[in-house]
């Protein structure tokens, strides 16, 4: 690089004289910052602003408030149901200095980027632990083409855009463009979990999020240092992608094993350290990494991430559930603190050109790229378009472009700003509009997956059964899971959809569809393996309720266990589950429908003792809301209609308790046929 003198402050702060397109930039050996004035005034008001509230400027209530204010944002999308990125950077600007000033992320300074990368580290880790290596293969020549291709049809496409309609030159373009070139999990991945699509478009959105940030993040830094460092020629390009690729890939696969060694060996890593173990090894790695090779900490996230995710580990759902309350955490608080540390007034100054840029990006530049990408790859029209809508961009790419910003005005290019305002506009536009426009898009196209509702059924025996045709018979789906091929074929037989495999492993509640479902009962004569059932399903998906049946007088497990771990006891209460089994199997009882007329006396749920017990078993109750299962919480009042298993050898008994206490009979419906009964085999 040349030498010259230091330039004076009036020099310093006017406009620098364009450059000729096409070339490297040349900057002076001790540039003085383009915006030193600027830089000193905005010191002297963060001053001012910390003398008047100095509360304010305290980094840790920064901190404390973003986590407060991004969980807070994603319980108002909740309620609202609107994507929560969208709610969360309102939230930002709102509580940021452009208005209430209440979260200052300058107050951060240099400890903004290393919250940012502790918090992207373990977002990219769980995101990659996701990732299912057999569905990946599948779609492998649409990720392969979408992380390579796309992303360099992105990157020129940013760069002619800007240099066209901003009007900068070419490096500083070019420098735009690889910033663009990424989407990410932080924004793809919450809304994917929004917007049920089918598994092709949700495979492929999710890996390429993933897998293009380490590309993205990369290639845009060695593309800073080459147009600050020209003199060193083509060879840094070579030099710096090789080294970051391997020593991030290096890095992460050995965290990988590491944590999957660990994990294996109880003996080595206790269960109640299994998840605070791994968290400390993906921190560890990711700061390592960059400090080998710069950026580099991305691609070592997510090496140890896939690693983790596919191999068996008897805790990885328990690392992956703990990883995803993490992933939940620190998303409202770097979104919070992404929006807070927006410039409105950089953004604005941009004006139509910058909006322009913006549309072109989303409009042209992606499509263009999804369609050379997916050519051939046997994706329908519809799932091309779908994908070629949804491309936001997040948090890697504000964190570059922060640090793009503050490297290049302290080389003196004074576009550095404008270009991390630019960037920031990018993020704020692609995620609202896409973010909110993201379902009617995908129901336009017709790419959303079907949700299947309704409830899975671990057991297929006789009074399994009788519950499913009781659901059934009010339209409620109903999944039947058993290891038995006999019984399957027998329930398949009475109309029902079912699965054959072992109810515990999880590729089998995979299978099942777990998203979506209305509940999961543990219906085998087995109270323990039923237990067993719901914690697996919890495990897996946990907002679903999870139902078990018990037997009375064991000591084994107790309704009080069953609701201190969330779950509801079936039937009401303990029941002699292998005598109803019993009577189901010989044809022995009926399944009868009553109305609550009235109550009579106090009590309107037949006592689960006594010889009343023998005689009745309430299954279902219905009410104008719907149908739920009838449990321990159950209490029905006067309209209610409850499907009850009348015993025939007890049936006047039966009849004469519920004319007593205000029950009427009602004629017996036909159930609903189901014509989509299957029997699936692993």
């Amino acid at each position: 690089m040349h030498g010259c003198a230091r330039p004076s402050r009036t020099q310093a702060i006017s406009p620098p004289p364009r450059r000729p397109p096409g070339r490297w930039l040349r900057l002076p050996a001790n540039p003085r910052p383009e915006h030193a004035d600027e830089g000193d005034a905005r010191a002297a008001t963060v001053r001012a602003a910390s003398m008047a509230s100095p509360s304010f400027e305290n980094p840790s209530l920064t901190l404390g408030l973003s986590l407060v204010a991004g969980i807070l944002a994603q319980l108002v999308a909740r309620h609202l149901s609107v994507p929560g990125i969208v709610v969360l950077l309102s939230a930002g600007v709102l509580l940021g200095p452009e208005a209430l000033g209440w979260v200052r992320p300058s107050s951060l300074g240099p400890a903004l980027q290393t919250v940012v990368g502790f918090s992207v580290s373990v977002i990219l880790f769980e995101g990659a632990m996701s990732l299912d290596v057999r569905k990946l293969r599948r779609e492998a020549r649409s990720i392969q083409r979408l992380v390579t291709l796309g992303a360099a049809i992105t990157a020129v496409g940013g760069m002619l855009a800007a240099r066209a309609l901003m009007g900068w030159d070419w490096v500083v373009s070019a420098l735009f463009g690889t910033l663009v070139m990424v989407t990410g999990p932080t924004v793809i991945n919450p809304l994917l979990r929004r917007v049920r699509v089918t598994h092709r478009v949700h495979t492929v959105l999710e890996a390429e999020g993933i897998f293009v940030d380490a590309v993205g993040a990369i290639i845009a830094v060695v593309a800073l240092d080459m147009a600050l460092h020209a003199e060193e020629g083509p060879w840094l390009l070579v030099s710096a992608l090789g080294s970051r690729w391997g020593v991030g890939l290096a890095v992460g696969g050995v965290t990988g094993l590491l944590i999957t060694l660990g994990l294996r060996q109880p003996t080595w890593v206790p269960e109640d350290l299994s998840n605070v173990f791994s968290l400390a090894l993906v921190l560890g790695a990711f700061q390592v990494s960059n400090a080998l090779a710069p950026e580099s900490g991305v691609l070592a996230a997510i090496s140890a991430g896939l690693v983790v995710g596919n191999a068996s580990v008897p805790a990885r759902r328990e690392v992956l559930a703990f990883k995803e309350q993490l992933t939940v955490l620190l998303l409202g608080m770097l979104f919070i603190l992404l929006a807070a540390d927006m410039r409105l007034s950089q953004v604005t100054a941009l004006g139509w050109r910058g909006v322009a840029t913006v549309l072109v990006l989303m409009l042209v530049v992606r499509p263009v790229a999804v369609a050379a990408s997916t050519t051939g790859s046997g994706l329908s029209r519809n799932e091309k378009a779908f994908i070629a809508w949804l491309g936001p961009r997040g948090i890697v790419a504000a964190a570059v472009a922060s640090l793009f910003a503050s490297r290049l005005g302290a080389e003196g290019v004074q576009e550095g700003q404008a270009v991390r305002a630019l960037v920031f506009l990018v993020i704020g536009v692609t995620v609202v509009v896409q973010g909110l426009s993201g379902g009617r898009v995908a129901g336009w196209l017709g790419v959303r997956r079907v949700v299947p509702g309704g409830y899975v059924l671990l057991g297929a025996n006789a009074l399994a059964r009788q519950v499913a045709q009781a659901l059934q018979a009010r339209g409620e789906p109903v999944l039947l899971v058993d290891s038995s091929d006999a019984t399957l074929r027998r329930a398949q037989a009475e109309g029902f959809r079912v699965l054959f495999g072992n109810g515990l492993e999880e590729r089998t509640l995979l299978r099942a569809e777990p998203e979506g479902r209305r509940g999961f009962l543990g219906l085998t004569h087995n109270e323990g393996v039923n237990l067993l059932f719901a914690d697996r399903v919890r495990a897996l998906q946990r907002s679903a309720p999870n139902y078990t049946a018990l037997h009375r007088g064991h000591v084994g497990v107790s309704s009080t266990t069953v609701s201190a771990t969330g779950g509801h006891v079936l039937f009401g209460a303990e029941r002699d589950l292998d005598a109803w089994l019993a009577r189901c199997e010989q044809q022995a009882v009926s399944r009868e429908h009553w109305r609550l007329e009235a109550p009579q006396v106090q009590a309107t749920v037949p006592p689960a003792t006594g010889t009343l017990e023998e005689a009745l078993l309430p299954l279902v109750l219905e009410r104008p809301q719907g149908t739920v299962l009838f449990d321990e919480t159950a209490v029905p009042v006067a309209g209610d209609r409850v499907d009850f298993l009348v015993a025939h050898a007890r049936r006047e008994e039966a009849h004469a308790w519920l004319n007593s206490h205000g029950w009427s009979l009602l004629p017996q419906e036909l159930p609903i046929p189901n014509t989509s009964a299957t029997l699936a085999t692993e």
